[in-house]
């Protein structure tokens, strides 16, 4: 049989995503569901999470699955020397399915071309995040009721954001217009602007984030800066709060405009924005159990009729 693995959204077809947003909406209706009684889903995460890992392991308790894994490398072999591919062979007599987050960028794809299970990539360095963008596209999808022809503005850290890098590669299906602000220090990699040229992404490039900007949105999306990336702190704390956006920015913002955050925040939305009815992050981050109990489900080889059923 195949082995499904989601390392990366690069090459997901149109249809694949719809289907899984598909399954993702039919877990919302019935999130308890047991579909994978007797399965095993081994969390492996050598960078920290809250949201990511949380919300996998959620979403495999209420599959019926169990879970195995480790949240600090320290207390594995890694630590004696154990490379990355020995430990991936040892869990895979485990477990049916490895969701790993590492702070080594390709370090999921190595994993998918050794483990002989799938492997389900929660973050790889300033790479991709393509579970994420998962549950971004089915929040966008859930507030807009659609994909396609959205303006989409992309805030803060654009150079080591995986979360955008995945996004603006899903989203290459649905006719975007990008807004790229960041500062110059952050700004989005040459390679992604030339993946949306070769793509027919629409996108804009600027520094100013301001109401008037705003009001052009459907979607924001704003992102940490990631002091975890740099090793000038100097240049971290230049930048780590050029955008702030505050509720009295929103007044000229569509009635239908979301805000959404792949979370934590540092102070790069104002707490007065919570009680905005634009603020959607802490949903988005609900939607996140739908999504992944998708991914999970694909991986292993169940279809929508599957979760239909």
């Amino acid at each position: 049989m195949e082995k499904r693995c989601l390392v990366s959204v690069a090459n997901l077809p149109k249809e694949k995503i719809l289907n899984l947003i598909r399954m993702g909406q039919e877990f919302e209706k019935r999130p308890n569901r047991k579909l994978l009684d007797g399965r095993i889903v081994a969390t492996l995460f050598f960078e920290p999470s809250t949201r990511t890992r949380l919300s996998f392991e959620t979403a495999a308790n209420r599959l019926g699955a169990k879970v195995i894994g480790f949240t600090d490398p320290k207390v594995t072999s890694s630590t004696k020397g154990e490379t990355l591919k020995d430990t991936i062979m040892m869990v895979s007599n485990y477990a049916d399915v490895i969701v790993m987050r590492h702070y080594l960028e390709g370090a999921a794809k190595y994993a998918s071309e050794v483990s002989p299970v799938p492997v389900v990539n929660a973050g790889d360095g300033a790479n991709q995040h393509p579970s994420q963008t998962l549950l971004d596209l089915y929040s966008i999808n859930k507030t807009q009721g659609k994909l396609d022809d959205l303006h989409i503005l992309l805030v803060g850290d654009l150079k080591y954001g995986r979360t955008v890098h995945s996004l603006i590669m899903a989203m290459r299906h649905f006719n975007p217009t990008f807004h790229f602000i960041a500062p110059e220090e952050l700004s989005m990699p040459e390679e992604l602007k030339a993946y949306c040229r070769e793509q027919g992404i629409k996108y804009e490039e600027q520094t100013e984030f301001n109401e008037e900007v705003i009001a052009k949105a459907d979607i924001i999306y704003m992102t940490r800066v990631q002091r975890e990336r740099f090793t000038d702190l100097m240049e971290y704390e230049r930048v780590k709060d050029v955008y702030i956006l505050r509720a009295a920015m929103l007044r000229n913002a569509k009635p239908n405009m979301k805000i959404l955050h792949p979370l934590p925040r540092v102070n790069e939305i104002a707490y007065d924005v919570d009680d905005d009815p634009h603020a959607y992050y802490f949903e988005q981050a609900r939607n996140g159990l739908y999504a992944r109990e998708a991914i999970i489900c694909d991986v292993l080889g169940l279809t929508l009729e599957d979760v239909k059923a």
